[in-house]
């Protein structure tokens, strides 16, 4: 199939929507959703009123463009970690690794997104938070993949289901963020993934000498 070529207006259109979206991310960041106008958005992009509501009927549908958008590009970044060569293992690291660089590439939005997410009378969320969780889930279940592949060819222990393996390590990854996002100097997320990896890998018990409940 021939690839569709997009015209100089429309690709003007597109860097116009771009410095739209990251003027809102940019006053979001620094003043909260609700504190800020559309009229302050269209002088920060340096476009009139009139054009910004050309591309968004409203604030919400800025907002909600805005953080679709990052799932977006967080989407494609971490398939492109999934979809790297190499055994499980590795494959598993990478995937850590681009969790790290997107948190701290994209501070800005995470911060904002977990901000507005605290209030519970933010309704545009729950619109929001559908969309995001199914990129989410699509991901988890991508990486399940990688689980099962390696407890077929013996690499993993059949410890839980493969999509429980996924789960805990996403939700490890998440931890060390929120870490991060609290105390970014204390709490840095790890440049090494195998400090994440290790932690469900080889676990905190020394076996030698102790006895296991018969339930474990």
């Amino acid at each position: 199939m021939e690839k569709k070529t997009t015209t100089r207006r429309e690709r003007q259109k597109l860097v116009q929507r771009q410095e739209m979206l990251a003027a809102a991310l940019l006053l979001f960041s620094e003043k909260g959703y609700h504190n800020v106008s559309m009229h302050e958005i269209a002088a920060k992009s340096e476009f009139a009123i009139g054009t910004l509501y050309k591309f968004f009927s409203n604030k919400e549908d800025l907002y909600k463009a805005l953080m679709l958008e990052q799932a977006d590009r967080f989407q494609a970044t971490l398939s492109n970690a999934i979809n790297d060569p190499g055994d499980e293992v590795s494959r598993l690291g990478r995937i850590v690794q681009a969790k790290g660089e997107l948190f701290r590439d994209n501070a800005a939005t995470i911060r904002l997104y977990f901000a507005e997410t605290s209030g519970i009378s933010f309704n545009i969320m729950a619109g929001i938070d559908r969309d995001i969780r199914e990129r989410r889930e699509n991901f988890l279940h991508r990486m399940a993949e990688i689980f099962k592949s390696g407890i077929d060819t013996g690499i993993f222990q059949k410890i839980a289901d493969p999509y429980i393996l996924a789960v805990a390590l996403d939700s490890l990854c998440n931890a060390f963020l929120f870490l991060w996002l609290e105390n970014p100097d204390k709490f840095p997320y790890p440049e090494n993934p195998d400090t994440i990896l290790n932690i469900l890998f080889k676990g905190l018990i020394h076996t030698t000498g102790f006895n296991q409940p018969e339930d474990i």
